[in-house]
Formats: C-alpha cells, structure tokens, sequence
C-alpha cells in the first residue's frame, strides 16, 4: 500500500470532504536501522489509517521540517521555523479556496514545535484546526499496546518508531534494531547541545523492544483517539 494518496479530483468531488489531513514529518538521521524518511513515514502511515477509517482528505506530506537536533549528521536536512509556519498556513489558504476548512496536522516529530503555534493561531476566532496525535495520545496508544518503554526513554528510533514501522512498512526496518538500544538519560540540554550529546549512534530508545504487533496496536489507539479531534472541530 502506498505511502501517498492516490485519488485523484474526481474521488475527492465525490466524497465532498469537510476536514483535511496533513501529515508532517522530518528528514533527520534515525540511526543505522530506520531510514532518514521515518517520520514522514510514520505521519503518512498515521494519516492513512485515519482516512480509511474516517471521512477526511489524506494530504501528500511536508517531508522536510524543524530538524535543527539532528543537523551534525549526514542527510539531514532541515526548514526553520518560519518556513515551516509559511508552508502550513499556504496549504490551509489552498484547501479553504476549495472549500475544506478544517484541517489536522498529523506530527510525527518531536522537533516541530512552531506546529502548536500555527494551531493556536488558526483557531482565534473558531475552530478550524488541530495537531495530532499529541503526548495524551502517544502516552495511551503505548499503554494500550503493552510498550515496555516510556516516551521520555524512547524519544528517537525506538520501540514506537520501529514497531509501527515493522507493522505497516516493514521494508523500512533494516537489521540491527534488536541491538541498539541506547539510554540517552535526562537530555536537560538537548536543545542547546543537540542529539549527539546524549547518543553517538543516533538512537535514544529501545528498538529492541519493537514488534509489528505492538506497532499494530499502538496505530488501532491512534486511529480511535482521532475522532475526539474531529469532534473538538465541530465535525
């Protein structure tokens, strides 16, 4: 199944969409075992489950981001902030001269901050957008899929990324997950000094941890979580 959606102008005047969904990654280094693309394939994959299972627009996704953590390391490639923010209100101005209004910001980077402004400022007046999923979601899909980490261990390449991936993407996965693992500890600086001083390898979690079953029900969680998103959007 692809990663981008296929229909075409026809399908989508059929369906009549009333919500949008965008789905925003990264290109940043994700260790030895998953591929610089992993979170723009997680938000695609994300984006896809939520359209099979609810009646919104999938959006082909913003690939490149806020990845200024990572940037010391070969193939990462990063936007700043305010482009990031540009981007994402020109696709919001696009999908309303075409009539959908409301639109989800599928983040699967941590790094994207400037995403919850964007949010905050879409809604001043009404509500027309949202960002998901956010901590309460990830924090229960994980729970519910019997994840042995938690969030702030398993920051980057770890148990989550790599269980959705080996479920849904398993060409994705190259060996080598099973081994490595890495505690990156309480990061206090990560945002001065960056990733590579609390991981030489790129990793900060347990891959070792990962199934496709975890990844399977941690992707059902999310899939469910969403339609409380649709229903703050008045839909």
């Amino acid at each position: 199944m692809s990663l981008l959606p296929t229909i075409t102008t026809t399908d989508v005047q059929e369906q009549g969409p009333r919500v949008a969904v965008l789905p925003v990654g990264s290109y940043e280094q994700h260790g030895a075992h998953l591929p610089l693309v992993t979170d723009t394939a997680i938000a695609c994959i994300i984006a896809r489950e939520i359209a099979e299972a609810y009646p919104v627009l999938q959006l082909p996704p913003v690939a490149i981001a806020c990845s200024h953590e990572h940037g010391i390391w070969p193939g990462t490639v990063s936007i700043s902030a305010r482009t990031l923010h540009a981007v994402v209100n020109d696709i919001a101005a696009s999908l309303e001269a075409s009539g959908i209004r409301k639109l989800v910001l599928v983040n699967a980077h941590g790094g994207n901050y400037v995403l919850s402004n964007i949010v905050q400022e879409a809604n001043l007046t009404e509500a027309r957008m949202t960002l998901f999923p956010q901590g309460r979601e990830w924090n229960r899909s994980r729970k519910r899929a019997g994840l042995v980490s938690d969030a702030h261990g398993d920051m980057h390449a770890g148990e989550i990324e790599t269980s959705i991936l080996l479920h849904a993407e398993p060409n994705l996965v190259r060996d080598g997950y099973e081994t490595a693992d890495h505690d990156g500890g309480e990061r206090a600086f990560l945002l001065t000094h960056g990733m590579k001083a609390y991981t030489e390898s790129g990793v900060i979690g347990f891959p070792s941890y990962a199934t496709a079953e975890k990844g399977k029900a941690v992707l059902a969680s999310l899939v469910e979580d969403f339609a409380q998103h649709l229903e703050a959007l008045g839909e």
